[in-house]
């Protein structure tokens, strides 16, 4: 090898260990920076560093009292201002553990209420019904239908319907009969009725009364082997025994069975034809014993045939079943539809609607039955004045026997809330309330009745009250993050301290009693009397029953609408009835709870008002032991019985005062039984 070989050998080694130091450079120094970056987010991610306007720095907990996290994921907690690495929406400032003293209530930002979708609606009082839909059948109305049976022995010799579906009219013939038997009977008729002739004018009375006795005889024995008054007649006028009978229909309708043929000896009794008249039809319901108890006769069903889409039907309800079904746990009931054109066809199937008013059960108002009377057997059977049913002969009825009103009545208003509102887990029902712009409020509820898109509010919710409708989960969420209450558990905290309760008997200004004259005093003196009835049932650990109930809340709605009386009685009387009106279907805890409220107006509407005719004063009780204080009651006697605890603690309380029928005094100054109770 030459030198210059030598040389350019050496050359290009060279040069190739140059390239090669300086790409083992570049490669350790992208490499260095890729891992710098892993590692910064990485340190961001776990809230070791946190940026602000693209600007990443660390700070120390020793550097920031102030700790930040985000309002969607609250696990992120860092201590300097950035964004949210899952989310990416701003930090906000996370309160200080403690600093939160709102125990049933948590803020939304607007940005975080923005990315939820959190929504409100308001709490609005209005009449509302519930809808109820089911499925039923078709079937015949067995008041309109019939079976053609044999009267006699014999041998069906024709039958005119010969086939199923045939349409016969009333007093068609349907078949004949040969039978010996209709033969001889029918000899002996006319040979009774010749001998009768002959013996007409016989001189011994007896011979005549007999031989007469002996012709009506063999007359009905027609008349029972199947014979009409039309061939009866016909054999009187000709005298000549007939061994086969013609029966003929005794309405007319379709036949729905055949149950025999031609040349078939048959016995007496045994079946020929079932005929059924179809111009009115029955659809068979089944509804649950809730549904049921809401329903009444002569009450309008929307049904819509599933052969007939797009047709509606419109009937009237005639029976509800008063039991229930053992093995469904359904009640029975029965619509009846016109069918005069015979379109509906027993067995087919059809969707039933009933539109139900949600309130205490009461007159309803129909249009169509205002000042009617109808059939008690035949809803659609319906009159302007009294008189009998065409179809049954019975005697019509006024509609208001089934709670028809002549007048129209108004609705019942209940406070309603969109059904989304309503969050539920086992026996508990919590609402979100915005009391304050993004100020959400956890409210227990009591639900009534639970419509398609709306839930009625019984209890928690006021009417205007806005609740969350849309992102409530997320609200509630909130609230189990930071340890509050929430549908979980709604009642970890109380809504108020016991300091917050009164826990001392109720005090009066004054005491200035108003005698009420006339029926408005009756029925004050007997709200008080119903109010007693349902203090002594609590007492003795019973529930009150549906009269005494019934009674104090009809009395309180009727003085309600006294003219007479102030703005504050009729509240006190509205509370009155607003909190009575489900005692007796509530439990006896609850009835108890219910209670409280009624005795604080009772106690103040006893100190303004009575009856013209009261004469026994009342006795004003108060037991500080009560949950949640307010322990007041009244009684018409000074020995106490405590309606709040019973049997449990049943002398505890103290009497506070005694507020005679008719007085005038400076309550506050006066306390009626300090001396007593310091001798004591």
């Amino acid at each position: 090898m030459s030198t210059n070989q030598t040389d350019r050998s050496t050359r290009e080694a060279a040069s190739v260990s140059w390239w090669f130091s300086q790409l083992m450079t570049l490669g350790l120094f992208l490499g260095a920076g890729i891992l710098l970056i892993v590692l910064l987010g990485l340190a961001q991610r776990v809230g070791w560093i946190g940026g602000s306007g693209g600007e990443t720095a660390t700070v120390s907990e020793s550097q920031s009292d102030t700790t930040y996290t985000c309002s969607m994921h609250p696990q992120i907690r860092q201590n300097s201002p950035g964004r949210c690495p899952i989310c990416g929406m701003e930090l906000v400032e996370a309160a200080s553990k403690g600093a939160d003293l709102d125990k049933l209530a948590v803020t939304i930002e607007p940005a975080q209420r923005r990315l939820a979708n959190i929504q409100t609606a308001e709490a609005t009082e209005k009449s509302a019904s519930t809808t109820i839909q089911t499925i039923g059948a078709i079937q015949i109305d067995e008041s309109r239908q019939s079976t053609i049976a044999a009267y006699i022995d014999g041998r069906v010799e024709r039958l005119f319907a010969d086939y199923t579906g045939v349409e016969v009219d009333k007093g068609d013939h349907l078949a004949v009969v040969y039978s010996p038997q209709l033969f001889s009977a029918q000899a002996e008729y006319v040979e009774a009725r010749k001998t009768l002739e002959k013996t007409s004018n016989s001189a011994l009375q007896a011979i005549r009364e007999a031989q007469k006795k002996l012709a009506e005889n063999s007359r009905q024995k027609l008349i029972e082997l199947g014979m009409t008054e039309e061939q009866i007649k016909e054999l009187e006028k000709t005298s000549k025994p007939e061994s086969r009978l013609t029966i003929y229909t005794p309405i007319g309708g379709t036949v729905t069975e055949k149950l025999t043929e031609e040349g078939k000896y048959i016995s007496a009794g045994e079946p020929i034809y079932r005929i059924a008249n179809l111009t009115t039809v029955w659809l068979m319901l089944e509804l649950y014993p809730e549904d049921a108890s809401r329903v009444r006769f002569g009450q309008i069903v929307e049904a819509v045939l599933t052969s007939q889409p797009g047709r509606k039907l419109e009937g009237r309800i005639a029976f509800i079943d008063p039991t229930v079904d053992d093995k469904n746990r359904t009640v029975g009931v029965r619509v009846e539809f016109d069918n005069a054109t015979g379109e509906l066809r027993p067995g087919d199937y059809a969707q039933a609607t009933i539109q139900i008013p949600i309130g205490p059960q009461g007159d309803v108002y129909d249009e169509g039955l205002a000042g009617k009377w109808i059939s008690p057997m035949h809803p659609q059977v319906i009159e302007d004045e009294p008189g009998d049913c065409p179809i049954c002969g019975m005697k019509l009825v006024p509609t208001g026997r089934y709670g028809y009103a002549d007048q129209p009545v108004p609705q019942v208003t209940s406070l309603i809330i969109p059904r989304s509102a309503v969050l539920m887990a086992g026996e508990h029902s919590v609402v979100y309330v915005e009391t304050e712009p993004g100020r959400f409020e956890l409210r227990n509820v009591t639900l009534g009745p639970i419509l398609r898109d709306e839930a009625v509010i019984l209890e928690g919710v006021a009417t205007g009250e806005k609740v969350a409708t849309s992102g409530n989960f997320l609200i509630d969420s909130q609230m189990q993050l930071a340890g509050k209450p929430s549908v979980i558990n709604p009642n970890k905290y109380k809504r108020k301290s016991k300091t917050e309760y009164r826990n001392e008997p109720l005090k009066f200004e004054s005491i200035d009693i108003t005698r009420i004259e006339g029926d408005a005093g009756l029925k004050l003196e007997n709200l008080y009397q119903s109010y007693f009835d349902i203090q002594k049932a609590l007492a003795a650990d019973r529930k009150p029953n549906a009269t005494e109930v019934e009674t104090l809340v009809t009395n309180a709605l009727d003085l309600a609408e006294q003219d007479t009386l102030s703005e504050e009685q009729k509240t006190l009387l509205t509370n009155i009835e607003t909190n009575a009106a489900h005692l007796h279907h509530v439990s006896i805890s609850e009835a108890r709870v219910k209670f409280k409220p009624i005795s604080h107006a009772v106690v103040t509407l006893s100190t303004q008002l009575r009856g013209a005719q009261a004469k026994r004063p009342f006795h004003q009780f108060f037991c500080p032991m009560v949950k949640e204080g307010e322990g007041d009651w009244l009684q018409a006697d000074d020995q106490l019985v405590n309606p709040y605890y019973g049997s449990q603690m049943l002398s505890c309380g103290e009497l506070v005062r005694t507020i005679p029928p008719d007085a005038n005094t400076d309550s506050q100054t006066k306390h009626d039984h300090d001396e007593d109770k310091g001798e004591k």
